[in-house]
């Protein structure tokens, strides 16, 4: 690899508007500037203070249960759009973007952010079908105990709630490292300030609250990159200066199309679309909530949008290693705030500073809102008033799930938790549930045994692969490899399905399935994860399969809409499309 030139530093003159209103930076040893602690908390809470007037706006005294969990089913397509775009992108996509950038090259940010918004794009042709089922649904756990009963919903609950959990710890998390590094102010100060911050504006108003501040802070985030990353760019020496500096890249950093990209990021992630479509809470959550004439267009926007924004956020990590930027004491998540505190003055570092809080607040908030949607519906809802529950005291569950998840995020983001490993485990739940799910929409076959076990085992075998419990070598790994050429097929034939039917579908997943197997024998051993995630997929298809053509059991799908409620009686208002929807 060629050697790269030193970390360049560049000290500016602190001119005379830094000095206003306690506007003061200095410089540490680490070569990048840090606001002083009254300007960090005065930015904070003008953020956060904002955001709750913004809250106080929709504020109503008879908000029901369906107007705090899906805001009545009636956001619009603007609203919705921006909705699922800010909480999509959470602290994760800046960190995670620029360091695609900074590690693979040219094809880091488009792999980051094309399957990433992909994730978005798969949620609205099965989408469709869980609203016509559901159409008076909350979560996508309601269908599914519709369907099956407990045990199959409380499965899904428990992964929403792991995945929700582990979230809500990594963008606290992030605010306090974003405060730690741009101020002497702490770790678990920065932590604390974003948790109350967050919750005192989502605990009134819950996923409407959620829904009106992704649509400002959407706007603001937008209107900020627009200026930053181009600022970034010309402080830098512009685009003569990053074209230069991308000959000490090596060959596979100036490809785009790595195949070194391709198959440690690219393909896991394209793997991990369905899972995360269908599996994610917050994904179905908006689902439900917007206005069913404008599914399609608002998940085809918010696909484009999040797609644009991240793979930009991930050009500023190409950027600095075309610079020759080492990231400090060799953490990759220090880059973009040295990157940004290094060659920006202070009022950019401060837009930055906004842009990154409200990028983690918009999916925090919406970890909140899915958590107490999952706990008033899937838990207390269906399992515990048995459909006859008492909506006063369902949004009071719903509050206290948020108090109490706050409390947890804050906890786990104090210790050294390996963010890394519970993803995994949490996305290959997803991947487990993903067949099972669908199949149980559509095909009157699948029983609760079938859909149970097709979970337990899959992820059983995902642990075994990914792990290395077992040695992969020999029979053994051609098994795996054999069970992932299934998972391969399952994913594209399901995609293809979704949006052209059982018969282009299992053509695809048939093509799909013989091409992984004959370029993945004795090759996929090689790349745990995306092995490991294929088998998961595949093995739940076939546990599930086999179970449910074992059965004589048929389903009445019309059955599902009885069985899932509106659990306001009296129809409160809630988000109505006059009020603050965007058409």
């Amino acid at each position: 690899m060629p050697r790269r030139p030193p970390v360049v530093t560049i000290r500016t003159a602190r001119p005379a508007s830094a000095r206003l209103f306690h506007w003061e930076t200095r410089l540490t040893d680490t070569g990048f500037y840090q606001f002083s602690p009254i300007t960090i908390l005065l930015l904070l809470a003008a953020f956060y203070g904002g955001t709750y007037l913004l809250t106080l706006l929709i504020k109503s005294d008879r908000q029901g249960t369906d107007a705090f969990m899906v805001a009545n089913h009636r956001v619009g397509f603007g609203m919705g759009a921006a909705s699922m775009t800010a909480t999509w992108i959470w602290a994760a996509s800046f960190y995670a973007a620029a360091t695609s950038g900074y590690t693979y090259g040219l094809s880091g940010p488009l792999h980051y952010g094309l399957w990433g918004a992909l994730m978005i794009l798969f949620i609205y042709p099965f989408g469709q079908r869980f609203r016509k089922l559901a159409p008076n649904g909350h979560t996508l756990g309601e269908l599914i105990h519709a369907r099956h009963g407990a045990s199959s919903q409380l499965i899904l609950a428990f992964s929403n709630v792991l995945g929700s959990l582990i979230s809500l710890m990594v963008n606290f998390t992030a605010a306090g490292a974003l405060v730690s590094v741009l101020s002497p102010l702490s770790f678990q100060t920065g932590v604390i300030i974003a948790g109350i911050g967050v919750l005192s504006y989502t605990l009134t108003s819950g996923f409407r609250a959620s829904v009106f501040t992704d649509f400002a802070q959407l706007v603001a985030l937008m209107a900020i990159a627009v200026v930053i990353i181009p600022a970034v760019l010309f402080a830098m020496g512009g685009p003569s200066a990053i074209m230069d500096g991308m000959s000490t890249l090596t060959a596979e950093q100036q490809n785009l199309f790595s195949m070194d990209a391709i198959l440690n990021q690219g393909a896991p992630y394209f793997v991990a679309v369905l899972a995360y479509a269908i599996g994610n809470q917050t994904i179905s959550q908006r689902l439900f909530a917007v206005n069913e004439k404008h599914i399609k267009r608002t998940f085809v926007t918010a696909t484009v949008g999040y797609a644009a924004i991240v793979i930009g956020l991930g050009m500023i990590g190409l950027m600095a290693v075309s610079a020759g930027i080492e990231p400090v004491n060799g953490d990759m998540n220090n880059l973009i705030p040295q990157v940004v505190s290094t060659y920006l003055p202070p009022v950019f570092i401060a837009l930055f500073f906004i842009l990154v809080i409200g990028s983690l607040s918009s999916t925090a908030d919406s970890d909140l809102s899915a958590l107490s949607a999952i706990v008033m519906a899937d838990v207390y809802g269906k399992n515990i008033a048995k459909d006859n529950a008492d909506p006063k005291k369902m949004l009071l569950i719903g509050r206290v799930t948020m108090i109490v998840a706050t409390v947890c995020g804050l906890v786990f983001a104090s210790f050294a938790l390996d963010i890394l490993v519970m993803l995994v485990f949490v996305g290959a739940l997803w991947g487990a549930i993903v067949f099972p799910v669908i199949a149980s929409c559509y095909w009157n076959r699948i029983t609760n045994a079938a859909f149970t076990w097709a979970v337990v085992v899959a992820l059983i075998m995902f642990c075994v692969a990914r792990f290395d419990l077992l040695p992969m070598h020999g029979p053994t790994a051609l098994l795996f490899e054999f069970l992932a050429a299934i998972g391969g097929g399952v994913v594209i034939g399901l995609m293809a399905f979704g949006f052209f039917g059982v018969r282009i579908g299992a053509i695809a997943g048939v093509i799909a399935f013989l091409a992984t197997a004959w370029f993945g024998f004795h090759f996929l051993r090689d790349y745990t994860v995306l092995m490991a995630s294929l088998t998961a997929y595949g093995v739940s298809t076939l546990v599930c399969v086999a179970i449910s053509l074992a059965s004589h059991q048929r389903f009445d799908f019309a059955e599902i809409g009885k069985r899932v409620n509106n659990y306001d009686h009296t129809g409160a208002p809630g988000l109505t499309e006059g009020s603050v929807t965007a058409q």
